[in-house]
């Protein structure tokens, strides 16, 4: 079952997402990401190697931002393409059926597009503005989700991502994704782990 929790690495090096995703391991996160970005390939696979060493550990999964040979070559559990990267067809021919496969969309034409290519999860953002990411498209918010959600009635599991705060979750589930990907809230504090999944897991929330 997938995790309703991404949590996205984040660091100025491969030493800083190694240690951040170290921590987000050990304060009880399900899943990761690993999002080296403008790195040498090889440095990646380097990084990817020792970021599988540590989440299998901790029996935590591991997604690779990008690079689906990379998630193959370090048995990494799957990978997450980004709008520029490989058709997740591709992707799904060289990887095999065992791997997830999470894709990047902004508008309900990229939902659909993903959907059609069956992607095991939907990336759907920006929430809010976020410093993350570069050449941000315009932000979805509360409103942005229901509608999209209300029109793609999809059983694809929807991931908002975005600049997303705890303050965020229960209006954000509320309109029906299934769950978030949080990257800057948590590298600031690694115990905020436990209180996401405590409000993503709560049985006040009507997804």
């Amino acid at each position: 079952m997938l995790s309703k929790l991404h949590y996205i690495s984040q660091g100025k090096t491969p030493q800083d997402h190694l240690e951040n995703i170290q921590k987000a391991c050990e304060n009880g996160v399900e899943l990761v990401q690993l999002r080296l970005k403008e790195m040498a390939l090889d440095i990646i696979l380097e990084t990817a190697k020792k970021a599988r060493e540590v989440t299998t550990q901790f029996k935590v999964k591991l997604i690779i931002n990008d690079h689906y040979k990379i998630a193959k070559a370090v048995k990494a559990d799957g990978v997450h393409l980004g709008k520029t990267d490989a058709c997740p067809l591709k992707a799904r021919t060289y990887l095999g059926k065992q791997y997830l496969i999470g894709g990047t969309a902004n508008t309900l034409e990229d939902c659909k597009v993903l959907i059609e290519k069956r992607v095991d999860y939907i990336g759907l953002g920006p929430f809010q503005f976020t410093e993350t990411k570069k050449n941000l498209s315009p932000i979805l918010g509360i409103e942005g989700y229901k509608q999209l959600i209300g029109t793609l009635k999809t059983d694809t599991p929807i991931i908002a991502i975005g600049g997303i705060c705890m303050e965020d979750v229960s209006a954000i589930i509320n309109t029906g994704v299934y769950g978030i990907a949080v990257s800057g809230t948590i590298t600031k504090d690694f115990t905020s782990i436990s209180k996401f999944y405590e409000i993503l897991n709560s049985s006040e929330i009507k997804a």
